[in-house]
């Protein structure tokens, strides 16, 4: 019986072998006519990106594979990156013939610090992807040593690392490029993951010493801290790390250093992304000796490096002037001028091409403003936006079969505009223009409308992950879900805590959705912000004043819940609390008081949304489920709120709304949030 089970698992496999070598060969045409597009287009200058083409592609595909049982979100994945890999083949042929003036070179000679295995050898790797080039390396023990390289014609390019999101920006590489004659002609923006490697499988409290390279060693610190009485040995390089423990055998030693190169050396890895922070990216800069021109149909960005003038506001005048061309910059650094105590050089980063008159006007008036302007040079910018999906047109094709509700609508009452300014930084007075808020690619506040959906609490893995596909397949920006659960009755499901945190941030992570959850305690608020999106105060701790000043403190943003018997100025108020802590990114949430009205839960109060956006600059977000407190009176206040102009809404749904175990009589069947989703997109 078994060995007939074991041909059926082998047979079964051969099929999905003779399947993926089908797939390989279909990509590889795909790709192939990805190339014969871009020849095309030659003629015509057509821009390289059409994004009615990619959304039209992406909202029939998803149409399709729904027919075939497949997910829209496993689609987008699948296309995204068949998408992205399709636009970098055609801008690095654009690239190409641009540069080279029909100069077919096979082979490129890459300096690195470091060896194979190395950071910075994997990140060129990915790189030089597209350029259908073999690559040879020349390693280096110091940046410096990288630079001089290329500029002694020993290489024809240069990899550095300029900057990664735990550590921050490498000085030492700044320093160089002020000095450097070497133009900067591309970057890469390496996901790193760290791991700690050691020659045999053996428990962290044997472990006496890491070798590390120091940037690694810091941004691993946390994870160093666990382990008892470890020294710490600086190398030039992760991967010289681990050819170090594999030379000298040694069990007690061990490295941070990426997979590769521990399965380069053949040594064990004892665990896996041991940063501080999951998300650590580092990004690189490829350098040559003669700058490159950019296509105009490419995304450019533009470095340099500049000292001001020794006038008061010179460094604001001299910013004012992207701000006066709305030229969008992305980056600045500063750096102490050696020799020269207590002045600065800076690094700027900034979207545009060096090329275009825009720029060199930006250019010509910076300079009346700076003493020293240096052009690092102009590259295709990394940044690669998504097409967003016409969810409109996918939604509209599903048939649904909403739960029949006995109950009926009700009027919804309203309350007067409060006319207190004792607030200061939340009012118009202050700041008149909208306040925008970013969490990921979701942009909150302005003329954007958002929705925050999922259930009133965490429950279990798979309960979560139901929802995080069920808010990511109907167009929802942000997943929501409670896991320190404030109830009225101390009987009640209290959440699952940190461990529902681990869960609710798993799952954003897997579809792709920023996560928005509610902190209660203020010794809580460190721990929550660490992972969380975006930190939610409830209605019952709204004048829990040590916990907003708290969140106040914290990088992340804020969504304040309006307490149960507040009026817009106690709100305001309270939200002042937060702002004066530093954090200005801070939302409102409007989610029903309690008023003499019995016939639901709550009363919304829609008329707080115009009063609110006439008397603050914050964003507004409505709760239409923890307002009605029913499940069939949700979706008309859902649609009126984005009628008033709230700028979002948070809505409860669950997998099986009767036995959730939080407010099962508000949350909605999956069938009704998509339901609502059609219609939101239509109004």
């Amino acid at each position: 019986m078994n060995k007939k089970k074991n041909q059926d698992i082998s047979l079964l496999r051969e099929k999905i072998n003779q399947l993926d070598s089908e797939l390989i060969k279909l990509l590889s045409k795909r790709r192939n006519l990805s190339k014969d597009v871009i020849v095309a287009k030659e003629t015509s200058q057509k821009p390289i990106r059409d994004q009615q083409r990619e959304s039209e592609l992406l909202n029939r595909l998803i149409k399709t594979g729904k027919k075939e049982g497949l997910d829209s979100h496993f689609l987008t994945k699948v296309f995204y990156e068949i998408i992205e890999d399709s636009v970098r083949l055609q801008q690095n042929y654009v690239q190409t013939k641009l540069n080279r003036k029909g100069e077919k070179k096979k082979t490129i000679t890459v300096a690195i610090q470091g060896i194979e295995g190395s950071y910075s050898y994997l990140a060129s790797q990915i790189y030089f992807t597209h350029h259908n080039v073999e690559l040879h390396f020349v390693s280096k023990k110091r940046f410096d040593e990288v630079v001089d390289a290329v500029e002694k014609g020993e290489a024809d390019l240069a990899v550095l690392p300029i900057e990664n999101t735990t550590s921050g920006g490498i000085n030492e590489v700044y320093d160089l490029l002020l000095h450097t004659t070497l133009s900067i002609v591309g970057e890469e923006k390496f996901q790193v993951k760290h791991c700690l490697v050691a020659s045999e499988d053996i428990s962290f409290r044997k472990i006496k010493k890491v070798y590390a390279h120091y940037q690694a060693a810091a941004q691993c610190s946390k994870f160093l801290e666990t382990i008892p009485n470890v020294s710490i040995e600086y190398f030039d390089d992760t991967a010289m790390s681990v050819q170090k423990i594999k030379e000298e055998g040694k069990s007690s030693y061990a490295a941070i250093a990426s997979e590769e190169a521990a399965k380069l050396f053949r040594l064990k890895i004892l665990k896996t992304d041991i940063a501080n922070q999951s998300e650590n990216f580092t990004r690189f800069l490829i350098a040559s000796r003669k700058p490159n021109e950019v296509d105009s149909r490419i995304p450019c960005k533009t470095s340099i490096v500049m000292a001001t003038s020794h006038t008061p506001g010179s460094l604001v005048e001299a910013l004012n002037v992207f701000r006066k061309s709305n030229v969008n910059l992305t980056k600045l650094e500063s750096r102490p001028i050696i020799g020269n105590p207590w002045e600065e050089m800076f690094y700027l980063d900034f979207e545009g091409n060096v090329r275009s008159d825009l720029i060199q006007k930006v250019l010509d008036e910076l300079g009346q403003h700076t003493r020293f302007i240096k052009v690092l040079g102009s590259y295709p910018s990394q940044e690669l936006e998504r097409t967003k999906l016409e969810y409109l047109n996918i939604l509209s094709e599903k048939s649904v079969q909403v739960p029949p509700e006995e109950e009926k609508k009700k009027e919804i009452p309203s309350v007067k505009k409060s006319k207190s300014k004792s607030y200061r930084l939340a009012s118009r007075e202050y700041k008149n223009e909208d306040t925008i808020i970013k969490v990921k690619d979701v942009v909150i506040g302005g003329n954007n409308f958002v929705v925050i959906a999922g259930p009133c609490s965490v429950e279990s893995e798979e309960m979560i992950l139901k929802c995080a596909l069920e808010a990511k397949e109907n167009g929802a920006q942000i997943l929501r879900g409670g896991c320190f659960k404030p109830r009225t009755s101390p009987y009640s499901f209290q959440g699952l805590g940190l461990e529902g945190l681990n869960l609710l941030v798993d799952a954003g992570k897997y579809y792709d959705l920023p996560v928005i959850t509610e902190v209660m305690d203020t010794d809580h608020v460190a721990d929550v912000a660490k992972t969380a999106d975006i930190l939610q105060v409830g209605a019952r701790n709204m004048q829990n004043f040590a916990l907003l000043k708290e969140v106040g403190k914290s990088h992340r943003p804020v969504m304040l819940k309006r307490g149960l018997s507040a009026s817009i100025d106690d709100w305001l108020n309270a939200a002042e609390y937060i702002l004066s802590q530093g954090n200005r990114q801070v939302m409102l949430c409007e989610r029903g008081i309690r008023t003499f009205e019995t016939a639901t839960r709550n009363t919304l109060d829609l008329s707080a949304i115009p009063v609110l956006k006439e008397l603050t600059h914050l964003p507004v977000i409505v709760d239409p489920s923890h307002a009605v407190g029913e499940r069939n009176k949700v979706i008309p206040l859902a649609k009126a709120a984005k009628i008033v102009g709230a700028h979002g809404i948070m809505i409860e749904f669950h997998p099986d709304p009767p036995n959730a175990l939080s407010d099962p009589e508000q949350a909605l069947y999956f069938q009704q949030f998509e339901e609502l989703m059609r219609d939101l997109y239509k109004l």
